[in-house]
């Protein structure tokens, strides 16, 4: 009777939470909870004179106001190719998100298994480690975003067989064989969802010379990116401002030239997946020829990157129900099993 009194005194004094701190999007996973949250890793930041400033907003609200701030008023993307480029934003961002999913009062600081990529450096991990622990967290632990991601899709990590993951984020690609709970071979490029969005709107500057926002970019490469020639051709409108009059605009694209945009980007992707499993062991090869590859994060959504994959590997290419999910849900996996499931975490 008092053991049950007392997990439920604990229950409601804390709550444990694993967190995708993602370039483009951050989630939130609380023990006994489930994913709460799903909001852009962007901050509003209302500035001075005296070089103080207050913040507006977080998460969704603050990207409504990207690029549509005034002087006194700034959005800044704390989070660059997966890792922190802002520490005081970022830490501001942690703490309103914590808060937000804290909706009653805790008196225990809480637990919290956080995702980075595999190419972070110690400096980069102490700059993880120190925002949430400014947050008010007690103990901090890191799992690399592709064991995360291999863990939040069903594989067995912890089983003496290899498995590839590709999992492609807002700011990084990480690609890594796991076996025995631990990253076998890992590679990470600084190339993924960014670096598409970018690249459209780089490719409709110089064919179509019109300056498109980098969220209409992303717009255009959600609704009609292709890695892959299409069955059927999609096509949709782009607004942005003519670079010879200076007037607001708007063209029609089709998948093809999205495609065009976007190929140097995914060509890389692929060029890593490739040298990943050159340098695969043989005995962790033939494991991979027979489980196949598993495509997750944002990346595995663009439309025919799976196939495209197969084609260049050979391998069957799996990509997961919610890939965006992934690694929050690894991450939450970790936490819910931690005893069991703590040597996942790196140092």
């Amino acid at each position: 009777m008092f053991a049950k009194l007392f997990r439920s005194l604990k229950n409601l004094t804390s709550s444990d939470v694993a967190m995708d701190l993602g370039t483009a999007n951050t989630l939130v996973y609380v023990k006994n909870g489930g994913i709460v949250l799903d909001e852009p890793s962007i901050v509003a930041i209302s500035t001075n004179g005296n070089g103080e400033g207050h913040v507006e907003a977080v998460g969704l609200e603050a990207k409504k106001m990207y690029g549509r701030t005034h002087a006194g008023l700034e959005t800044i993307r704390p989070m660059k190719d997966g890792v922190i480029a802002d520490f005081n934003m970022t830490n501001l961002m942690i703490i309103t998100f914590i808060n937000k999913v804290m909706s009653r009062f805790w008196f225990l600081r809480p637990r919290m298994v956080v995702g980075v990529p595999t190419c972070i450096t110690q400096v980069e991990k102490k700059a993880v480690i120190d925002a949430a622990k400014m947050a008010r967290v007690r103990e901090v632990y890191l799992v690399e975003e592709p064991m995360a991601a291999a863990i939040g899709v069903g594989i067995p990590v912890h089983k003496a067989e290899g498995n590839l993951v590709i999992d492609i984020g807002g700011g990084t690609t990480d690609v890594a064989v796991t076996a025995l709970s631990a990253i076998a071979y890992g590679e990470s490029i600084r190339i993924a969802g960014d670096e598409m969005d970018e690249a459209i709107a780089r490719y409709v500057r110089l064919q179509h010379h019109m300056n498109i926002g980098i969220f209409e970019a992303e717009r255009v490469k959600i609704e009609i990116g292709s890695a892959y020639p299409l069955e059927k051709e999609r096509t949709t409108e782009v607004k942005g401002m003519n670079i010879k009059t200076g007037v607001p605009t708007s063209i029609t694209i089709n998948d093809s030239e999205i495609r065009e945009a976007m190929r140097e980007p995914i060509a890389s992707i692929v060029l890593v997946v490739l040298r990943a499993l050159e340098k695969t062991p043989p005995e962790l090869s033939s494991d991979i020829h027979s489980n196949g590859l598993y495509l997750t994060g944002g990346g595995a959504l663009i439309r025919g990157l799976d196939k495209l994959i197969e084609e260049r590997t050979g391998l069957r290419t799996y990509v997961p129900d919610e890939p965006l999910l992934s690694i929050v849900k690894g991450a939450g996996a970790v936490l819910d099993n931690f005893s069991e499931m703590r040597k996942v975490c790196i140092n």
